[in-house]
């Protein structure tokens, strides 16, 4: 405050005023505030379960080589048009249908994993910012205001 008091002083105290009476010289600064928006980058975890997968063999079951000899021994006896052929369609249907092998996939239980991903928010963060100063002065009794910026 003293050193602005003294540049205030300064201001005013040139040889055309040196013989007047300056006092209460105060210089007051101005400031504004705005409010900045900061990236903030993390990184978050958690934990998730992953199912654990088991390929099992599907065999054939009992109706599914019943209806491989019956459309195999009818496919036989329309192919070769007497009983043996049908006979013969049957046997391959019923061999064939048992051979099939299906498989599916079966869920035999859960671990756990980590999972981490970056994450980017914002934060507000408030900001104060000079914009201007004003000095203030009595010369000789009259009071002045001047603006400037340091």
């Amino acid at each position: 405050m003293l050193k602005q008091s003294l540049i205030a002083l300064a201001l005013v105290a040139t040889p055309a005023v040196a013989q007047q009476n300056v006092s209460q010289a105060q210089v007051q600064d101005f400031y504004s505030y705005y409010t900045e928006r900061v990236p903030k980058t993390e990184r978050v975890c958690k934990n998730i379960q992953v199912p654990i997968y088991e390929t099992r063999n599907k065999g054939a079951s009992g109706g599914d080589i019943l209806g491989g000899l019956i459309i195999g021994g009818l496919l036989g006896k329309a192919v070769t048009g007497n009983d043996k052929g049908a006979a013969a369609g049957a046997v391959i249907g019923g061999v064939a249908t048992a051979d099939s092998k299906r498989t599916e996939q079966v869920i035999t239980g859960y671990r756990t994993d980590r999972q981490c991903d970056t994450v980017e928010s914002y934060r507000e963060v408030k900001r104060k910012q000079y914009d201007y100063s004003v000095l203030t002065f009595k010369l000789d009794g009259q009071s002045y205001n001047v603006t400037f910026e340091k």
